[in-house]
């Protein structure tokens, strides 16, 4: 399968076309099959066989998938990145998850929930704003992505169940929260089974967002809205960022006007050589080349699933 072959004019080349370049020149194998996939017709199998590449023997993923997490060790934070990965592709089902989930079982709390990091990560490199602690607590960062997508892929396992209650728990007593928690509880509601609770849990937390401003309302003052603490200068977050697709339902937090601002912004976030920037912290140069890649198939997903032209 061809891309576009020669290097178009940036100043008359599309959003995609100068991303495609992008990502030839700087991607890992595993970003350029996913890139294939989603925008060149290609294959699931091809992305299934990179990711591939990641997993161990306990059935989780490591080999800083996640490029902040260095080193061979399974994480939850690898083990939840892959399994997004199948989501994209249709194939987050069968063996392979099974296995994912057995290993979750493994290294879940007392409360069935997962840790952020796994001590095991201890002696390999990691981002100095992820502490490695010997008995890690349960994160709804951690957790509410994975138990989000396994519901909405309809995977039944025996941890889910006290991984779903932690969800709830966790989402219905946020009183004060920072823009990744938030992101994590989003990714839970849109795929937990109780549709109802679910709205009515987005909508407090909508609520939430606006009030505390955690979300960039208005790209052309972004002075007025406080960064969460430990984050970077640029560490804002937007509509988008909550409401991947129209069918979030963060969605609903976000007037017509907010959220096509907030995509004029997204868009406007290309580079010159085609990628998307990343704005957390930077702590060492091959994990911001990994992730740049990662973060410009996400943004050339979200503006098409808005209905963005992008080619």
């Amino acid at each position: 399968m061809a891309g576009t072959g020669a290097t178009p004019s940036p100043s008359h080349a599309s959003p995609l076309a100068r991303a495609e370049q992008f990502i030839w020149l700087t991607a890992r194998v595993l970003e350029q099959r996913r890139f294939e996939y989603h925008f060149l017709g290609g294959g699931s199998e091809t992305v299934e066989t990179a990711l591939a590449a990641y997993v161990n023997e306990d059935g989780g993923y490591g080999h800083a998938l996640e490029p902040d997490l260095r080193g061979p060790v399974s994480q939850p934070l690898h083990t939840a990145h892959a399994l997004r990965v199948l989501d994209s592709i249709g194939r987050c089902g069968g063996l392979r998850v099974e296995r994912m989930c057995r290993y979750f079982t493994e290294v879940s709390t007392h409360d069935g929930a997962l840790p952020a990091i796994h001590p095991s990560q201890r002696g390999y490199p990691s981002a100095p704003f992820i502490p490695i602690v010997d008995d890690p607590p349960s994160e709804l960062l951690a957790t509410g992505p994975v138990v989000g997508l396994l519901h909405r892929n309809q995977v039944w396992h025996a941890w889910l169940f006290r991984a779903t209650d932690f969800c709830w728990a966790a989402v219905e007593g946020l009183e004060k929260s920072h823009p990744y928690e938030v992101e994590a509880a989003v990714a839970f509601l849109d795929g937990a089974p109780d549709r109802s609770r679910a709205e009515a849990a987005a909508d407090r937390l909508g609520r939430l967002v606006r009030e505390h401003g955690l979300a960039v309302l208005d790209p052309d003052r972004l002075e007025e809205y406080p960064l969460a603490p430990g984050y970077a200068a640029g560490e804002r977050h937007f509509p988008y960022d909550y409401a991947r697709t129209p069918q979030s339902l963060a969605r609903r937090w976000f007037t017509d006007e907010e959220m096509a601002r907030s995509l004029e912004h997204l868009a406007g976030e290309q580079r010159e050589d085609g990628g998307w920037p990343v704005n957390w912290r930077q702590w060492a140069p091959g994990t911001a080349l990994e992730a740049r890649p990662i973060v410009t198939v996400e943004a050339l997903r979200t503006l098409r699933a808005h209905g963005r032209a992008i080619a």
